[in-house]
């Protein structure tokens, strides 16, 4: 049985944190995952909730029936300037102080650096696991990985060698459906990453929107000018927008008996957001269960 979870990223230009705690009930779900918003954990800042924040996140949860059930902050903890580096773990110590008030003890985030320089990015993220290292086992808190588009490392295989080979329990995997073609490098081949995932015993949270394949019709699914530009483009579109091999995905899921959380993350579609949440836990809950 999975936890289906929302991502209200789409609510948060509308409302407050905690209103959408309302919302995710009222559109069916039981969990959601709050990924970076300017009132709990930008990207790459300093989390700027206090204990009023925490407050009224937890009246929220008691209110509407819906628990917070993940965290998805973004620090950039494995920058080559040290002094980047060092201010991230700052922001990663005050956020695991907030999960452990909220009660979450599972976080998803991305590996960040500079994939320019991806030898000294991976070198100082080891180095972060080390200092934070007691901090996630004195909560008790699991942490889930994803490899990221424009992070130093992009695709799954590398990812998953990166996180197994820290070789803790806490340590895990999260696989990202909108992320399929750049983890794959265009392979497209979800079934192999989720297996290979889940017999490494990593497996622990799977994101889920659609996206397109940017290596196909000569890497012209999707156009950036100038050419050659240092930038990734990627999308978390709706189910169905897109060419992620969903059949695949599900089917290899419930083959591997996958029984984490399931985290609804579509971005950029605000004005179809209640439509395409609710589509999309209809079709997880027919897929995987709840």
């Amino acid at each position: 049985m999975v936890d289906i979870a929302l991502d209200p990223n789409m609510y948060y230009l509308s409302m407050s944190t905690a209103d959408t705690l309302h919302k995710a009930a009222e559109l069916g779900f039981k969990y959601v995952e709050l990924s970076p918003n300017n009132e709990f954990h930008l990207w790459h800042h300093y989390p700027k909730a206090d204990r009023a924040f925490i407050a009224e996140l937890k009246q929220a949860e008691k209110d509407s029936g819906v628990k917070v059930r993940t965290l998805n902050p973004v620090f950039n903890w494995s920058s080559p300037d040290e002094a980047e580096r060092q201010a991230q773990v700052r922001n990663w110590r005050r956020l695991l102080e907030l999960a452990d008030a909220l009660d979450v003890r599972d976080i998803v985030s991305e590996f960040s650096g500079d994939r320019n320089r991806a030898s000294r990015s991976e070198q100082q993220w080891y180095k972060s696991i080390e200092e934070l290292m007691p901090h996630f086992e004195k909560y008790g808190i699991r942490l889930n990985m994803e490899a990221h588009p424009y992070d130093f490392v992009e695709l799954h295989d590398r990812a998953l060698e990166l996180v197994r080979s820290v070789d803790k329990d806490w340590l895990g995997y999260e696989y990202c459906c909108p992320h399929t073609f750049h983890l794959s490098d265009g392979a497209g081949d979800a079934d192999r990453m989720i297996r290979t995932a889940a017999a490494a015993g990593k497996l622990r949270e799977v994101h889920v929107s659609d996206g397109f394949n940017h290596r196909i019709n000569d890497g012209n699914r999707y156009i950036i000018n100038p050419p050659g530009a240092d930038v990734t483009v990627h999308q978390h579109n709706a189910i169905g927008n897109g060419e992620v091999p969903w059949e695949q995905v599900f089917s290899t899921l419930r083959e591997v008996e996958f029984d984490g959380v399931v985290s609804v993350c579509i971005f950029g579609w605000h004005e179809w957001a209640d439509e395409y949440n609710k589509a999309a836990l209809e079709r997880l809950t027919q897929e995987l269960g709840a």
